[in-house]
């Protein structure tokens, strides 16, 4: 590399392979796991690509979360508006009095609980793929609508409205859509989810919004929080199950170890977490004083940004970390964050990506892509990295 680490860079997108970091992005960390980082507005921050400092960053109440640090690691404009209840732009102790509404709702013997229903989920899907024929888009057929339907059903959601949060979500979280697009978007989203909680309020059912909406919660907040949930739910699931089945298809010999010992399954699942890590753009923190990390001074008031893919890469913290290995232990990565604002709802992705990616493969022994590699499009420029469409036949 012919630049020093002290020069401000912009955030590295070019990827040559679908499923691999951007290749300058690794560069990085392997010279300089923390470094300097051009952000698209004018200023500059910090990008933290290593394992250890990403896991420091996310883990030291000395960087924020709070809303007023957010910035676009990549595009043009100002992040969206935050609004009340998204409980990840706060900082405890605010984080933690919403955060606690739901902890108890995605426990893991609650979300193992709802296995039995992801079943009937995921069957469902699959004979409607039986019913169409191949070639069928496997992510409009199945790695949207399972998590839509179940995240629906767990909040109370009507799900003829399921089509309405689909659309709305993949705009609030791509970087192709205008200010203007996105703003509408979380303000359709908001509006219909305030209404729903004044319903939950008159007539409550025994749904999580219902629970929501009992507690201190105002409209707006509980309905913040709900988008939240609803959002991240559906379409950090929905991302995985399509580059996940994209990339076990391109992996032959990773998925035949796969179908030959089911068992595998959960190991394969965090490893196709760590692996892909689709939360491309990184988590964004803000320094409330100055840090040392790594060697660098991070002053009070700069900006970091986690670089997620790059660090659950690290040769430091993962033997071989370029290559996919179902068979592995790779239970420390960082696909669900790190800290206190850890993914409140992973053990029920978990359970989503287990049950999915397990009858998927089951029910068809010669599921195989219906279309040539360089058609099917990722994406690239969408906070969530993943396929938008994948043919696929068996």
């Amino acid at each position: 590399m012919t630049r020093t680490d002290l020069q401000p860079v912009a955030f590295p997108t070019e990827r040559t392979c679908p499923f691999n970091p951007p290749p300058k992005l690794t560069e990085l960390r392997d010279e300089h796991p923390v470094s300097r980082l051009a952000y698209p507005d004018g200023t500059d921050g910090w990008l933290v690509t290593g394992y250890a400092a990403a896991r420091a960053v996310l883990n030291d109440p000395r960087f924020s979360s709070r809303g007023e640090h957010r910035r676009m690691a990549v595009g043009e404009g100002a992040p969206g508006p935050t609004r009340p209840g998204v409980f990840i732009f706060m900082d405890p102790p605010e984080h933690s009095r919403f955060r606690k509404l739901f902890t108890g709702e995605f426990t893991v013997r609650r979300t193992r609980n709802l296995e039995p229903k992801v079943e009937r989920i995921t069957a469902d899907r699959i004979a409607a793929m039986r019913e169409i024929g191949p070639p069928v888009d496997l992510v409009r057929e199945f790695a949207l609508p399972i998590p839509s339907l179940v995240i629906c059903e767990l909040l109370g959601v009507p799900y003829e409205d399921h089509a309405f949060f689909q659309r709305h979500s993949e705009t609030m979280l791509d970087y192709d859509r205008s200010m203007d697009e996105v703003v509408e978007a979380f303000q359709l989203m908001a509006e219909f989810l305030t209404r729903l909680v004044r319903l939950k309020r008159e007539r409550p059912q025994d749904d999580l919004l219902s629970r929501v909406a009992a507690s201190d919660l105002t409209d707006e907040e509980a309905a913040g929080s709900a988008m939240l949930v609803l959002t991240a739910g559906h379409e950090t699931t929905a991302k995985m199950l399509g580059l996940g089945t994209y990339l076990l298809l391109s992996r032959p010999e990773q998925l035949a170890l796969l179908r030959k010992d089911p068992s595998l399954i959960d190991g394969a699942v965090e490893e196709m977490l760590r692996y892909l890590s689709i939360v491309q753009f990184g988590i964004i923190r803000g320094a409330t004083q100055d840090v040392e990390l790594e060697g660098r001074r991070i002053r009070a008031g700069e900006v970091v940004t986690v670089a997620l893919s790059a660090a659950n890469r690290d040769g430091d913290a993962f033997q071989d970390p370029d290559a996919l290995d179902l068979t592995r232990s790779a239970g420390r990565h960082l696909g669900f964050g790190y800290g206190v604002h850890q993914c409140v709802g992973q053990q029920l992705a978990r359970v989503e990506m287990r049950v999915a990616f397990g009858q998927l493969i089951r029910e068809f022994p010669g599921l195989h892509l219906a279309a040539a590699r360089d058609e099917i499009e990722t994406t690239h420029l969408s906070s969530m990295y993943g396929v938008r469409r994948l043919p696929v036949g068996w």
